[in-house]
């Protein structure tokens, strides 16, 4: 069965974090730190900081619009240091 994640990189070079969603995590930060992503590009290098496994694209998708729609900076920290978001 193949997993799906919901992960969040950051740029120190930029101080920004992206979240994403895709199958094959260890790939797809290869891919944003190759320049890929229009956004991503500007940001190199990118560290993997945070992920969440799912079962299916929908949830994985889901997760990420939620962590999204936040708009908040400080949710992300929270979410990254453990002190929000879901336990696993």
């Amino acid at each position: 069965m193949e997993q799906w994640y919901t992960y969040i990189i950051h740029s120190e070079k930029i101080n920004k974090y992206y979240v994403g969603s895709t199958s094959n995590i260890e790939l797809r930060v290869q891919r944003h730190n190759l320049g890929w992503g229009k956004f991503t590009k500007k940001g190199i290098p990118w560290k993997l900081v945070y992920f969440e496994i799912f079962s299916d694209k929908s949830d994985s998708l889901r997760r990420e619009k939620e962590i999204k729609s936040k708009k908040s900076r400080t949710f992300i920290i929270k979410l990254i240091s453990g002190a929000g978001g879901r336990p696993e």
